[in-house]
């Protein structure tokens, strides 16, 4: 396991802040109130074990095939469902949507492999991750991966906590398959847009990983 990128500076200030507030506490109530320091000491180790592990990245064994699309995220499947995709397709597509709770990994991993030719960033509201609106409301960032077999949409979306997404893609660049494109930080959630001709292998309620675990398989034209 090592630490993402994103949590270093988020990591090393909160030890510092977390190492000042017990210096003090200690200073101040070590001899009438030892107890409240103890119990400061307690909470701030597990606060900082709780960032460090937010930020972790596991080690794991990624799934690679040309005709599966792999999840984007870590989390639990919310939504199955067919949409009209205005800002892209134009057309009708199925959402797959994933939940990101805090204690999930936050990597955002590509699908499939594919070149970026949509990529863009939209304002918008916090509402819950889970909430339907979230999708479409909600600051959120999309990209649009193309290859032989199709294009897909993947949509970063920030939820209640989450304040910041981090996108690493570009129009152009090319992808392979497990490759990161992305983090979000503190809970959130990650909508797939896929051919309807798309052959859906996961469940509503469904764990899945990212990188991992089978989202659909491209539909094998003849």
């Amino acid at each position: 396991m090592t630490i993402h990128r994103e949590g270093y500076r988020i990591i090393g200030v909160s030890a510092l802040l977390l190492v000042l507030i017990n210096i003090l506490f200690f200073y101040f109530f070590s001899d009438n109130f030892e107890w409240i320091a103890f119990i400061i000491l307690f909470l701030s180790f597990v606060f900082f074990f709780f960032i460090v592990f937010f930020f972790r990245i596991p080690n794991r064994a990624f799934t690679f095939s040309e005709t599966k699309i792999v999840a984007p995220a870590d989390g639990k499947v919310v939504v199955i469902e067919q949409v009209n995709n205005t800002e892209y397709f134009n057309d009708s597509r199925i959402q797959v949507s994933i939940f990101m709770s805090p204690v999930n990994v936050h990597v955002n991993r590509v699908p499939v492999d594919g070149t970026v030719v949509y990529n863009h960033y939209h304002k918008g509201k916090y509402l819950v991750a889970w909430h339907p609106k979230s999708s479409v409301l909600n600051e959120r960032h999309s990209i649009v991966l193309e290859n032989a077999n199709g294009t897909i949409l993947v949509k970063q979306i920030a939820g209640a906590l989450a304040k910041r997404i981090c996108n690493y893609a570009t129009p152009g660049k090319v992808f392979k398959q497990g490759d990161e494109f992305g983090f979000i930080k503190f809970g959130s959630r990650v909508d797939l847009l896929l051919p309807l001709d798309a052959v859906i292998e996961v469940e509503p309620g469904q764990v899945v990983k990212s990188g991992v675990s089978v989202i659909a398989s491209f539909s094998q034209k003849q």
